[in-house]
């Protein structure tokens, strides 16, 4: 393109946003980082037709007692899993998902929830693994914004199937047991382990924080990993901290993005937010979330474990 024509394109951008107040959905929010969108964005873009919005929540009827205008829901534990076997969602399967909720190639997916977007992350992670091209998660997700006091509808929206086709799942976002975890925790390849579960999780103390059924057999933590609970990404309300905040993190820890990362937690929930920071968010190349994580890891036969509490299944 000439450079008077990219002249005339960026005019004609700033006239639409002057004259109808819409920001385009190829056009980044203000932010520190291209994959977060923030409230007053959405709010501008809420009817956007290139713009769709998901609350991907884990409290039971939350949707249906208010929700972001023309946002539509997805159920974790039905529509992004694989309902028999562990897994994810297959490609077919979310390829009809997809449609079905109006999603074409073009969409800008915004994906939002509450519990600090836990499960929002781990949509926006699915997404990103079957190729969807833009894919943000909304700072600090429902709670704030119904602290802000930002309007809420009961109305669910249809809307017309849309073109959107899966890529084959992308392995470089997602690690195995066999090929990526077992191999760092034996010292035959290198990678940083990023444990994002609370210090008593990780020493073992507890096999599992207060209120969560998942459970493994043994307690503490896959060898060489470091932790960084989840919850050191964001700040009291829920928004992410910024860019110089989140890499001197990460940087103390010693972690710069230079080596492969693998990010667990339990089922692979909370890391899929910790995923989206470093992928996403700081833009390292090598991140892969490991959603078997510790139900797998820990109760797995013959893997090496460290428990520094020495905690022992079963007993008193």
């Amino acid at each position: 393109m000439s450079i008077s024509r990219k002249v005339l394109a960026a005019a004609a951008v700033a006239a639409l946003f002057t004259s109808t107040g819409v920001i385009p959905a190829d056009a980044r929010p203000k932010n520190q980082a291209r994959a977060v969108a923030q409230p007053d964005w959405l709010e501008q873009n809420i009817d956007n037709p290139n713009v769709r919005i998901i609350e991907v929540s884990t409290e039971p009827g939350i949707y249906e007692r208010g929700h972001i205008k023309n946002s539509i829901k997805f159920v974790w534990h039905t529509d992004l899993v694989d309902t028999v076997n562990r897994d994810i969602i297959s490609q077919a399967n979310f390829t009809a998902l997809a449609q079905k909720a109006g999603i074409s190639d073009d969409t800008t997916v915004v994906l939002y929830g509450d519990k600090n977007n836990w499960f929002a992350a781990w949509g926006a992670w699915i997404f990103n693994i079957y190729g969807q091209k833009d894919v943000r998660v909304l700072d600090g997700g429902r709670v704030k914004w119904e602290k802000d006091g930002r309007a809420l509808t009961t109305a669910v929206p249809t809307f017309k199937a849309g073109n959107f086709v899966a890529n084959n799942a992308d392995k470089n976002l997602r690690a195995s047991l066999a090929k990526d975890v077992l191999p760092v925790a034996k010292k035959t390849k290198i990678a940083a382990l990023i444990d994002i579960r609370g210090a008593d999780e990780f020493s073992g103390k507890l096999f599992a924080a207060p209120g969560f059924q998942e459970l493994a057999v043994r307690a503490g933590h896959i060898p060489g990993a470091i932790n960084v609970p989840w919850g050191s990404n964001v700040n009291a309300d829920g928004t992410f901290k910024t860019v110089a905040e989140l890499k001197k993190l990460y940087a103390d820890k010693g972690v710069t993005g230079t080596d492969q990362i693998i990010t667990y937690c339990r089922i692979g929930e909370r890391s899929s937010l910790t995923w989206f920071v470093l992928s996403e968010i700081l833009g390292f190349q090598k991140v892969k979330n490991y959603d078997g994580s510790w139900t797998e890891y820990g109760n797995s036969v013959g893997v090496p474990i460290n428990n520094p509490s020495g905690t022992i299944w079963g007993a008193a």
